[in-house]
């Protein structure tokens, strides 16, 4: 094989010298250079040996552009695409991990030119921790890495201390193995509930979106390597990748962009990933609009664009006059037709020189710049306590009836779900982690000091076996995009239930999310439980009931899913989310309370799927979807149009109970530049805890319409022993009041009286108070683009 392959590479040197372009893993010292010159309608190829001249060397940001004027055209072309010399094939090959050869695994780099100092950066995926291959050739080690908590999990926890952690121990592993950029965190607005990457984001909400993604990049780049944000923008949905997505400027800036602007200004990514999607008609890797007039002039952004791994045909001179920098994961076609563009005239140099030195920016900061030595040796116990606190705070107790919870550590329980045995702990496609080890339900139950029913686990573990052996339910080693784990239909357990519950004091469902291949979105019946899980439920219940034993669910789950047809059924629910390689001791920590929970929801729980605004539409047809429901999004749509969520925006139960108090605003209620809001909070139950506190503004009608409220603050009190307070303050200055107005193309404050509600959710108002605005403020201007060009039949509360 060895022989085999280096003929192969010989052959893709030689076409690469023919067509005067540069392969990856080539040294360009021993390439003599070339540029084109276009001669009518030849082209004629002009050689130079460029080891004859003293060439400039990359050392610092001042040495950049001198690097940049001694770089081929050739040189430059290659600069700004990502070094693979690989045909991939994007339907049946592996589209990630093929193309980087300095470390295996990871999703790709950028291309070396060793004789002006520029070394190749690495890039690697993803939102749960680092994606690499765990084996390699010619060693017998094992290249693991910690399987942190998803964004959906960490934003739930709302402490954005943890986040900055998590971002620290990353950074930690992606310098261990020799990775310069962080192809993460996703942060797209979970706005439509069937999105099938909606667990790599953070919230539904901007400014929760926002302040996390700021967090989790300040504790990866504080330690000296990049993060990439993630797809910017408008990226909702799967079903329609490609397609153009209808947006109105006022939405855009008020929720889908916001979460980057927030990102953009307080953490100073390094990169940001365009998406594969069209906004408003054009694609946003060739929007101008988007690329520069926005992120470049608007937020002052000073890294560089990259394209998400693409495969169709774009138009690569607008991708790079547009802002986009890196055309990833690359190809010589794509050298070649960036050569072609500037050597015809549609593509001006400068932009490819502007891109570059953007690139270069951020090379000079990277660990491989710098000299920084792989060890290939993470902390991976640390990286272990940490993923297991973070998995924990970011559970959400959504019921507790009777202080079902929480259970004594020396109980016997009966596990139900085929979930028990198939360890779901999240990530598909650039998610997927190779961890040391995945800690499954019973194993951590087992950890805790419960007492298992293992003769019904052993049933479990024969019923799941017997169906995996089956054509229908096989697992398939599949690419990038299929799932291993289609779906299983639950067993008849009733007469085995009735049995547990004789003998065993709680019994536990596990339920799991309906598993769709990854590059889909889910399908509407996804997010209602299968006959067999609600048979299970109610078999579970009756047996338990009888007996007068408590049931408790966990909710194993990718995101949202229908409670209220079953809910009655069990004693308490706990929203175990998939939260890395921890799953199994972080719910043993909750259920027996060593952890008191207290995760909330960053993501409403909706009753009923056709309630929802866009139901009868998405995801649209015609390769084209239109926001229709516009700014009212989540728990905006719900508090506005008075619909009952089954658990509302910012809600968690906990093992104690808090009482809040002197909810108010400085300034005797008048507004100036900023207001500031106190509150204090009182943990009045018996056990210690930590409460998320969010801070509400209801803002007046004026021009412009409002949701009933909007999130604009929150924080997570430290740990409070019973009978202690915190007392609390939040600062909101006039940009975080504002509306976007459209005509103005502007950030506004418009006069009235605005409401203060402080509460443990946006339905669970603990306090008010109010001041008011005496005139109009403009607060900002900014460039009037991304206009749709075709009207939009938007909500408006006016017309209930």
């Amino acid at each position: 094989m060895l022989k085999k392959w280096r003929k192969k590479k010989r052959k893709l040197v030689a076409i690469a010298l023919a067509s005067g372009v540069i392969v990856s893993g080539m040294s360009m010292d021993s390439v003599a250079a070339s540029s084109q010159k276009a001669n009518g309608s030849k082209t004629e190829v002009v050689s130079q040996d460029v080891n004859q001249q003293a060439a400039p060397q990359l050392v610092d940001a001042a040495s950049i552009d001198a690097v940049i004027a001694a770089m081929t055209l050739t040189e430059k072309a290659a600069m700004v695409v990502g070094a693979n010399s690989v045909a991939i094939d994007p339907v049946n090959g592996e589209i990630i991990g093929a193309q980087s050869s300095k470390v295996p695994g990871a999703a790709g780099q950028t291309q070396a030119i060793p004789r002006l100092g520029i070394p190749s950066i690495v890039l690697a995926d993803g939102p749960m921790g680092v994606r690499i291959n765990p084996t390699r050739e010619g060693t017998d080690q094992t290249f693991y890495a910690t399987k942190f908590p998803s964004p959906n999990v960490l934003a739930s926890s709302w402490d954005t201390e943890l986040v900055n952690k998590v971002g620290v121990a990353t950074s930690e592993e992606l310098k261990a193995y020799g990775i310069d950029l962080l192809l993460a965190p996703g942060m797209n607005i979970q706005s439509y509930l069937l999105n099938g990457r909606n667990y790599e984001y953070f919230s539904e909400d901007p400014l929760v979106t926002g302040i996390m993604t700021s967090e989790f990049v300040n504790g990866v780049e504080d330690n000296g390597v990049g993060t990439t944000i993630k797809h910017f923008a408008a990226y909702n949905q799967r079903t329609n990748n490609n397609g153009n997505m209808i947006v109105s400027q006022r939405a855009l800036r008020e929720i889908y962009l916001k979460g980057f602007e927030i990102a953009v200004k307080e953490s100073q990514p390094w990169a940001i990933m365009d998406s594969y999607n069209m906004i408003n008609g054009t694609y946003a890797t060739e929007n101008k609009d988007l690329l520069t007039s926005v992120l470049r002039e608007d937020w002052g952004f000073k890294g560089f664009a990259m394209t998400d791994w693409e495969f169709g045909a774009r138009d690569i001179a607008k991708q790079i006059e547009a802002g986009t920098n890196l055309l990833m994961p690359g190809s010589i076609a794509q050298v070649n037709r960036v050569i072609a563009a500037v050597n015809d005239g549609s593509l001006d140099e400068k932009y490819l020189d502007r891109n570059i030195k953007e690139i270069l920016n951020v090379v000079i900061q990277t660990p491989t710049f710098k000299g920084h030595v792989a060890t290939n040796n993470p902390d991976l116990e640390a990286g272990a306590q940490l993923a297991r606190q973070a998995a924990a705070d970011g559970m959400v107790l959504l019921k507790n009836d009777e202080k079902a919870l929480p259970i004594d550590n020396g109980v016997s329980v009966s596990l139900f779900g085929t979930p028990t045995v198939e360890t779901m702990t999240g990530g598909r496609g650039s998610a997927l982690v190779y961890a040391p080890y995945q800690m499954g339900i019973p194993e951590g139950l087992k950890n805790a000091g419960l007492t298992i029913n293992d003769e019904l686990l052993g049933k479990y573990e024969t019923y799941v076996e017997e169906l995996r052996q089956t054509d229908e339910y096989k697992q398939t080693p599949g690419n990038f995009f299929v799932s291993t784990f289609p779906t299983l239909p639950e067993m008849d357990i009733k007469q085995d239930a009735i049995a547990a519950a004789e003998s065993t004091d709680v019994g536990i469902i596990v339920l799991s999310s309906e598993f769709g291949t990854y590059g889909s979105d889910r399908s509407k019946e996804d997010f209602y439980l299968s006959e067999s899980k609600q048979k299970m439920i109610e078999d579970v219940s009756a047996a338990y009931r009888a007996q007068g034993k408590p049931v408790i669910a966990v909710l194993n789950v990718e995101g949202p899913l229908e409670t209220v047809s079953w809910q009655d059924k069990v004693d308490g629910i706990v929203l175990s989310w998939q939260p890395g390689q921890e799953l199994g001791n972080a719910v043993a920590d909750v259920l027996t309370g060593k952890v008191n929970p207290s995760g909330k929801l960053t993501q409403t729980f909706p009753v009923d799927y056709e309630g929802l605004p866009y139901a009868d539409r998405y995801p649209g047809e015609n390769n084209e979807f239109t926001y229709e429901e516009d700014i009212y999004v989540g728990y905006r749509y719900h508090s506005t149009f008075n619909l009952t969520p089954a658990y509302e925006f910012g809600y968690g139960l906990s093992y104690t109970t808090f009482d809040y108090d002197k909810v108010r605003v400085n300034r005797n209620g008048k507004f100036k530049d900023k207001i500031t809001v106190f509150a204090t909070v009182e943990n009045t139950g018996d056990v210690s805890g930590r409460e998320a506190v969010q801070v509400y503004v209801s803002a007046p009608d004026g021009k412009l319409e409002k949701p009933e409220l909007e999130l604009k603050a929150f924080t997570k009190t430290k740990e409070l022993r019973p009978g202690k307070k915190e007392n609390l303050k939040f600062e909101l200055d006039v940009k975080e009041l504002a509306s976007f107005d459209e005509e103005k193309s502007a950030w506004i404050v418009e006069k009235g009286t605005y409401e203060v509600l402080v509460g443990a959710s946006s339905e669970d108002i603990r306090g008010t108070a109010s001041f008011k605005v005496d005139q109009d403020i403009l607060v900002e201007k900014v460039n009037d683009v991304l206009e749709p060009q075709v009207e939009i039949d938007r909500l408006s509360k006016f017309d209930k």
